[in-house]
């Protein structure tokens, strides 16, 4: 996949984001700050903009975006964010083009420096809700095309932000409100999982 594709790529993921503000924040106004959406907003629109002016290769591009986040204010989501783009872009290749394998490296990349600094597990109710089925889907992944990596990777993140629901919060404001989260989605994992349906779109 040429530079210019994987841009359009993560603009829509951003797009996806950005489009998803008002429900973010009705699920955050649930047991949260009710401010994700408009943190993620920010945020998406901060990579957006950073990814379409960039004029380097992958690695330069991504390593734009993570120190455009990084200069926002805007809760726990910016350093989680930004720590999550910077690993992408250290496992990212000094390249105008990316293969499946380019495509792994750089979310195993990703999903180790965010896991260092969230600790957080599948059924904790974060993000990583999300991340961690993603990231194992694109790791398990056989095939040779990266529209379809992005694809299988979409449906996992997908099917994880979903079964947060099930789980009840151990993070954060929502964690004071014990099993009464069981029903609610997280508004970290449905973001992420906005991010990746947009990245699976061409």
């Amino acid at each position: 996949m040429e530079i210019s594709q994987l841009k359009s790529r993560i603009i829509n993921a951003c797009e996806s984001v950005i489009g998803a503000e008002q429900e973010l924040t009705d699920i955050d106004s649930k047991f949260g700050d009710a401010d994700h959406g408009l943190t993620m907003h920010k945020i998406a629109a901060a990579v957006k903009n950073a990814v379409t002016e960039s004029t380097g290769d992958i690695k330069e591009m991504l390593d734009d975006a993570a120190m455009a986040v990084l200069s926002l204010n805007g809760g726990s989501a910016v350093p989680l964010w930004n720590s999550w783009l910077d690993g992408m872009q250290e496992g990212a290749p000094e390249a105008e083009e990316i293969d499946v394998d380019g495509v792994k490296a750089m979310f195993a990349s990703a999903f180790e420096a965010l896991d260092d600094m969230s600790g957080a597990k599948v059924g904790d109710k974060t993000m990583m809700d999300t991340v961690i089925p993603a990231c194992e889907a694109i790791a398990a992944y056989a095939g040779d095309s990266v529209s379809e990596l992005f694809s299988v990777a979409a449906e996992a993140a997908k099917a994880g932000a979903e079964n947060s629901k099930n789980f009840v919060s151990k993070f954060g404001r929502a964690k004071t409100f014990g099993a009464k989260t069981i029903g609610t989605p997280d508004a970290g994992a449905m973001s992420m999982a906005k991010f990746f349906e947009g990245l699976a779109k061409e």
